[in-house]
């Protein structure tokens, strides 16, 4: 297994949109998504790439519905398999911006 080096050149991952594909915002943003899942699997925020699989980055079901379960609570509309048929942050920021 080989391990990335963290590149802290770069822009965090939530900010680096080029404006073309803006990111969702609202209580449940890219930003909040990525920390809430760091969280969760004991990582730094850094270390989440919002457009990979998250499954290939640690998380499993169990912490899956913890995060559903805590977003619910705090009023967001959305079902674990809607989560888990996409599993990618950037994915589920798309699923969780408010309706327009």
């Amino acid at each position: 297994m080989t391990t990335k080096s963290p590149d802290t050149t770069a822009l965090p991952a939530a900010t680096a949109d080029t404006g073309d594909n803006p990111l969702p915002e609202g209580p449940f943003g890219l930003d909040r998504l990525i920390q809430d899942v760091a969280d969760v699997l004991c990582a730094e925020p850094e270390e989440i790439d919002p457009d990979e699989n998250l499954l290939d980055q640690g998380l499993d079901s169990i912490r899956l519905m913890s995060l559903v379960s805590r977003w619910r609570t705090e009023g967001a509309q959305i079902a674990f398999v809607d989560l888990a048929e996409r599993p990618t942050l950037r994915e589920w920021a798309d699923l969780l911006a408010p309706a327009s």
